[in-house]
């Protein structure tokens, strides 16, 4: 075999990356020896690759899942520009594109190619496959198959015919998120009993993680936007399409680039936000979870969450979409009782049976944790997925500002007897108010300032009153009534705090972070002074009209990694060039001269002015 024949010939001169990472070298020696591999990789990690490589190694075409058409088309774009023969098939193809790939399929021109697991289903689609010679099968974002995850897809469910039909083609399925009994489903549903397992840890150490509590949620946000990220693409998640549309609206007048994603859009409307955002630089997405899965973009400088996740798998999915370059990012996210209470409502008043619900009630406590902790949430998000953290990471708003705590036993046992002696018939904010002492109508109606606990909470402002109940709640002292009116009811569990037999130590809430007050975020730009920055800034231009030429994202010609390292190195000669990271013999051969010309003209100006 030819050296440029060998995965780490291909990862070379096809890719333009010196050597693997743990443990894909492994997982590709695996597929390539006609085994089967199941892989639980980080975004950003290098998950493709591992499908990628071995496919184009081993004869015959490499078919690959993937439930998302941006996802295939991003992924083609990039193995096009490799000089790749990729294609996919989904439904945004007529008759004719279909008939035209088939028949290149047919012929053996294809390398790689991408399908929705509804199409590959279909009885033309295996009767195609039957007569190909196929390298493997890929099963992408295989947490699909999990009934009990956030992302479930039914026709993942049926992905075990090709076990069946294929038997000796070796298949791999690839996710980022998935605990283990995701994993125990995957195995199971797929047939990959005799798999090799990769599990890869579940660690973004670029991604700073920051929780605060929400006061004024447009405002911590726009603050967070115009000190860190002031003209970044982002990704901003609302729990709904009534909000998602109401912050893109305010965004926009803010000065911000914001386009609204949500499922009630039209699919032309989605397409046209969506293919904005992976082009055009600084945009900003607010979206629903419908946005997300799949996109390849690997410059998303932040994700922020104005409203708290179902789950932390939900959250560590979303937050994954910001930093797939391996460059510094920030996960923020504001959070409040109202976000908890609303959380809990849906999920009694859902339609899933008990067992479903109590799974969905354990993964909302355990995100609710997340949230409370008063120590490195980096190791509990990597506890929960099963891959314990020994240090702290010191890269999480824990770590970098530690978290106060106080005695809340009294506070406590006042809230929970305010909750009690008005009946368990109301909320957080009309509680609040019995405890301030406040003589609105409401409380005069119902009585409640006559009752002992009127005026009992003078020595807290609302701020820390909301506080209290909302850590109750998430720590499930308090739950919320299902019937949609928000009333708080004591649970068995707080029995202990009320007879003064359990102490209670709660968080001390942070104010609003201000500019210049001991922030110690980190700098999440790539950053250059002097004449490096005006290098930085030509080859972002040069990228940008190639990309525009073409009609693809800026990233799919080099990412910013790349061009990062092009302005350490100044790379002025084609062996230079070919050391830069991503810069593999193709496209050395399209944009090499574009960019060497740069860097030389670049030289000789700095030399002009000295």
């Amino acid at each position: 075999m030819d050296s440029i024949e060998t995965p780490l010939g291909v990862l070379q001169h096809t890719f333009g990356y010196d050597q693997f990472r743990e443990p894909q070298a492994q997982v590709i020696d695996t597929l390539v020896a006609g085994g089967d591999a199941l892989v639980i990789m980080p975004t950003g990690g290098g998950k493709s690759l591992c499908y990628q490589i071995p496919a184009l190694v081993r004869e015959g075409v490499g078919v690959i899942i993937s439930p998302l058409i941006a996802l295939m088309r991003d992924q083609v774009n990039a193995l096009n520009q490799l000089g790749v023969s990729a294609a996919y098939l989904n439904s945004t193809l007529d008759h004719d594109q279909i008939w035209q790939i088939e028949q290149q399929i047919a012929s053996g021109e294809i390398d790689l190619l991408y399908i929705a697991p509804e199409r590959l289903l279909q009885a033309r689609t295996l009767q195609l496959l039957a007569q190909l010679n196929i390298a493997l099968f890929a099963i992408d974002e295989a947490h699909c198959v999990s009934q009990w995850g956030h992302d479930f897809r039914a026709d993942y469910l049926n992905l075990g015919i090709l076990h069946e039909r294929f038997p000796a083609v070796p298949r791999i399925a690839l996710t980022a998120t998935a605990d283990e009994r995701t994993r125990g489903e995957i195995v199971k549903r797929l047939g990959l009993q005799q798999a090799a397992s990769f599990l890869c840890g579940f660690d973004r150490p670029n991604i700073q993680y920051r929780i605060t509590q929400k006061s004024n949620a447009r405002q911590q946000l726009l603050q967070f936007l115009k000190h860190e990220h002031a003209n970044d693409a982002g990704i901003v998640y609302c729990l709904s399409r009534k909000k998602v549309e109401d912050v893109a609206s305010w965004m926009s007048a803010e000065g911000y680039t914001a386009l609204p994603y949500h499922a009630g859009l039209s699919t032309q409307i989605r397409q046209n936000h969506q293919d904005r955002f992976l082009r055009e630089d600084g945009v900003i997405i607010v979206a629903t979870v419908a946005f997300g899965m799949g996109i390849d973009k690997p410059d998303v400088r932040f994700v922020a969450h104005l409203d708290l996740p179902k789950s932390l798998e939900a959250y560590y999915q979303e937050t994954g979409r910001a930093g797939r370059d391996g460059l510094p990012s920030n996960a923020w996210m504001v959070y409040g009782v109202q976000d908890v209470i609303k959380l809990r409502q849906m999920l009694e008043m859902s339609n899933g049976d008990d067992q479903h619900k109590r799974a969905e009630r354990y993964k909302l406590d355990a995100m609710l944790g997340l949230c409370e902790i008063t120590t490195c949430r980096r190791q509990a998000l990597l506890h929960y997925f099963g891959d314990p953290a020994e240090a702290k990471c010191g890269n999480c708003d824990a770590c970098l500002i530690p978290i106060e705590t106080w005695d809340g036993s009294e506070a406590a046992q006042k809230a929970l007897s305010c909750a009690y002696r008005t009946g368990q018939r109301f909320g957080v904010n009309h509680l609040v108010d019995v405890l301030l002492g406040k003589d609105g109508d409401k409380i005069q109606q119902f009585g409640h300032d006559t009752l002992s606990v009127h005026g009992l909470g003078k020595d807290l402002d609302v701020t820390q009153w909301r506080s209290v109940f909302r850590q109750l709640v998430a720590r499930g002292y308090l739950t919320v009534d299902v019937s949609g009116f928000g009333s708080l009811l004591l649970t068995e569990k707080c029995r202990p705090v009320l007879k003064g037999e359990e102490s209670l130590h709660l968080r001390k809430d942070r104010k609003a972070e201000r500019k210049g007050r001991g922030s110690k975020s980190i700098r999440t730009k790539v950053t250059f002074t002097g004449h490096d920055e005006t290098l930085w800034q030509a080859l972002r231009v040069i990228r940008k009209d190639l990309a525009d030429e073409q009609a693809v994202p800026p990233y799919i010609i080099f990412g910013d990694a790349t061009l990062k390292e092009m302005v350490s190195a100044q790379p002025i000669s084609e062996t230079q060039m070919l050391n830069i990271i991503g810069v593999g013999e193709t496209k050395l051969e399209r944009y090499g001269d574009a960019f060497m010309g740069a860097i030389r003209e670049h030289q000789v100006d700095i030399l002009d002015k000295v």
